[in-house]
């Protein structure tokens, strides 16, 4: 396929990217050409808010949506004079009010969701905005990814902790759920939609199962080789500020993926991979926000 993937240069748009290319696909990148480009694929440099002529009269068989975030991406994108077969709009699962019922499915309403804002709010636009131009275009609604080039500091905050043998400041028990889903299991389902066009055009997609924060932490120490040992941190201290997700227990109901793709990476082996790439790439983390600071100040004597 010739394909054109927004993005192409951080965690997940440099994944696919670099993924569709080992493929044998014909790839593009559309970016404003601000970062170091991936070997192998075609820099198409703009802002993609404004993107002039560049890429009129350019036809793709995929147009792959990784960096949209608000309507005007996607206007401005479907304005520009580019043709296309398929396009698929990578949105978020924060378009569900946290107020659904678990586990979310595509089926319950959407709308503002208190935790994410203005983030869910405008992820829903763009959908909106998508699927009134282009029906037949996939929306996929992912947890959180992980997996190599990840630039947050979430994993990447774990394993520090792990390499510098220091216990893990937990929310209070632990048992706050997360579901994950790989970058690589992303681009799979990606190309069994384009081979297959299946009917339904939403998809929640995900791990099959969630884990709980102590779980995963002990999974990401694992992957250092050590063994996490646990602090437990009250209610009353902001979660934020010395951990690295929102106190938000959720999870996706991933069954019409999992009918088209049984098998999923193990988390287990992912967060492994994740390390053996972070830890031969520490700088890849564009800003590590101050956890450790603030725990060695306001909870390490607590």
């Amino acid at each position: 396929m010739k394909i054109l993937v927004t993005g192409g240069t951080t965690f997940v748009s440099r994944f696919a990217a670099e993924y569709f290319t080992k493929e044998g696909h014909d790839v593009s990148v559309l970016n404003r050409g601000s970062r170091q480009q991936m070997t192998g694929v075609h820099l198409i440099k703009c802002d993609r808010t404004q993107p002039g002529t560049v890429l009129s009269g350019q036809y793709f068989d995929l147009i792959l949506d990784i960096t949209a975030y608000s309507e005007e991406h996607i206007r401005a994108l479907l304005s520009s004079g580019v043709s296309f077969k398929d396009y698929i709009f990578i949105s978020s699962s924060a378009v569900y009010p946290e107020t659904n019922p678990n586990p979310f499915t595509e089926e319950q309403p959407c709308g503002h969701n208190t935790v994410w804002g203005d983030y869910g709010a405008n992820k829903l636009r763009a959908e909106q905005y998508l699927m009134q131009h282009v029906p037949h275009a996939y929306i996929l609604r992912p947890p959180y990814f992980y997996g190599i080039y990840d630039n947050l500091y979430r994993e990447a905050f774990v394993f520090d902790c792990a390499i510098l043998n220091r216990p893990f400041y937990i929310p209070q028990d632990g048992e706050m759920r997360l579901q994950f889903f790989h970058v690589a299991d992303l681009c799979r389902f990606i190309g069994i939609l384009t081979d297959l066009h299946p009917d339904k055009h939403v998809y929640n997609v995900g791990n099959h199962t969630t884990v709980t924060v102590k779980e995963w932490v002990g999974l990401c120490y694992k992957a250092a080789g050590k063994e996490a040992r646990f602090v437990s941190v009250d209610k009353t201290i902001p979660q934020r500020d010395y951990f690295c997700f929102y106190d938000y227990d959720y999870y996706l109901d991933v069954s019409a993926q999992n009918a088209l793709m049984p098998t999923v990476i193990p988390l287990e082996q992912g967060l492994q991979e994740e390390f053996k790439w972070y830890k031969n790439n520490p700088d890849s983390i564009y800003f590590r926000k101050p956890y450790l600071e603030y725990i060695d100040k306001h909870l390490s004597f607590k």
